[in-house]
């Protein structure tokens, strides 16, 4: 749904959809409408924001088939969901041994509950040359974000001229060698200007934000800061999961404030555990005089039923920071 900050921008809160079993047109519809009943018990009627993940075969049909693209907004449309975010990132819990965390799951449809950080392998997990799981040094994650932008901006709603897909942190620490750097280099320039050549060709821009997470190469704000320090930041930037951000980081507003002085936005912020006491970091990236993210997604664990009560509770905390519905007048809390 779509919220205006007391600035004046607009905050678009989202409930994450995993899309990560969906094989065809037709397990895609039976999983949104899934979904759109739990919602629909908390919402009523009106337009709803989900973020859709997308495993990697499920996205490089998408992107191939514009008809198919068709009908998934017309389906969309029809139970009143819009989508303005989707990811490619793996789940929120992964260490550096690529093992499940306590974040992992996707049996409840949770995006946290990705099976890896991308797809293609015969699970629809993305798969580097060596069979692993891709990361940034890998042509196949430059494929799979780029597909995620070319669906993306066909999903968009059609007052809307921005989304932002999320996509994995660069790749396992321990494994970040000088030529997966270089390699990785190579291929965040070419998603920078497959992103510019999107926007110029259908007039809407997509922004990409790399998750960070422990184990990886974006892991703490400092690492973050010096592994994106030369890319584009005008359409690159952060996908924080603000759970890991407060049990991973020593003072976690700090550390937004280090990234943004650096000049990487927070294009998008991940609430994945309803209990952690991340209010206080949404509060900061939400103050009164300015809005230093756009999109806040609520992927929790849990069935469908808990995920829209999760956001639920989401929507009251930004109500009482002042955000309101975007037809409502909007005053500072």
């Amino acid at each position: 749904m779509r919220l205006r900050h007391p600035s004046g921008r607009i905050v678009h809160l989202s409930c994450g959809i995993s899309l990560d079993d969906a094989e065809d047109p037709a397990s895609v519809v039976a999983r949104l409408d899934a979904a759109n009943s739990a919602l629909r018990g908390h919402f009523g009627t009106g337009a709803l924001t989900v973020a859709l993940r997308l495993p990697y075969r499920l996205a490089a049909a998408l992107a191939e088939d514009g008809r198919a693209r068709t009908r998934l907004r017309a389906d969309l449309d029809a139970r009143g969901l819009e989508v303005v975010t989707l990811s490619g990132a793996s789940g929120p819990g992964r260490g550096a041994d690529g093992a499940s965390g306590p974040g992992d799951g996707g049996s409840d449809g949770s995006l946290s509950g990705a099976s890896g950080p991308g797809g293609g392998g015969s699970d629809g997990t993305e798969t580097g040359a060596d069979g692993s799981e891709a990361d940034w040094s890998e042509p196949a994650r430059l494929r799979h974000t780029l597909d995620l932008a070319r669906i993306l901006v066909d999903l968009l709603p059609a007052e809307e001229v921005r989304g932002a897909v999320c996509t994995y942190g660069l790749g396992r620490a321990d494994e970040w060698d000088e030529a997966r750097q270089r390699a990785g280099a190579r291929h965040l320039m070419r998603l920078s200007g497959g992103l510019a050549d999107l926007a110029w060709r259908v007039g809407r821009a997509v922004r990409a934000g790399f998750q960070p997470g422990p184990g990886l190469v974006l892991d703490t704000p400092e690492q973050i800061v010096t592994a994106l320090t030369r890319v584009d930041k005008d359409r690159l930037g952060v996908c924080l999961d603000l759970s890991t951000a407060l049990r991973d980081w020593p003072a976690t507003e700090a550390g937004i404030d280090r990234m943004t002085d650096a000049g990487l936005s927070v294009i998008t912020a991940l609430i994945t555990e309803p209990g952690a006491a991340w209010q206080p970091m949404l509060r900061h990236l939400l103050a009164a005089d300015t809005a230093r993210t756009e999109y806040v997604v609520v992927d929790t664990p849990g069935g469908d039923e808990q995920r829209a009560a999760d956001l639920a509770y989401v929507l009251a905390e930004l109500t009482a920071l002042g955000l309101v519905p975007e037809q409502q007048p909007c005053t500072a809390p």
